[in-house]
């Protein structure tokens, strides 16, 4: 299973990376929302994590282009935030995102929603 992981701090992107591959998933990286769209379209990921806040394009656009294009608007995308506010949370979900979760990431909770998506596209 392929995950892209679209985040541009380096110590997020080090340590849930690492825990994603000792859990078996392979881990693309992307450092801000325009590369993340880019390696979607050119590696069709299984499912998506995104930061919100990220330069050059924000989360919430690259959602929104996602899953306005019809090869990969099926992937499932779990919208990542430190800004736990309800209001981030439902912009995410107006981007189309299918998920929200708040950083820092409890690993416990992120697989289970994880694996929710991955047992849904068996």
């Amino acid at each position: 299973m392929k995950i892209l992981y679209v985040e541009d701090n380096e110590d997020n992107i080090y340590m849930l990376s690492r825990r994603l591959k000792r859990k078996g998933f392979e881990v693309l990286i992307a450092e801000n929302g325009k590369l993340g769209v880019e390696l979607c379209l050119k590696e069709i990921p299984d499912l998506i994590l995104m930061d919100l806040s990220l330069p050059v394009m924000d989360g919430w656009q690259a959602i929104e282009i996602i899953k306005n294009e019809p090869t990969i608007k099926h992937i499932p995308i779990i919208a990542l935030s430190a800004h736990a506010m309800d209001q981030h949370k439902q912009q995410a979900l107006e981007a189309g995102a299918d998920d929200f979760d708040s950083k820092p990431v409890d690993l416990t909770r992120l697989m289970s929603k994880i694996n929710y998506f991955i047992g849904e596209l068996k």
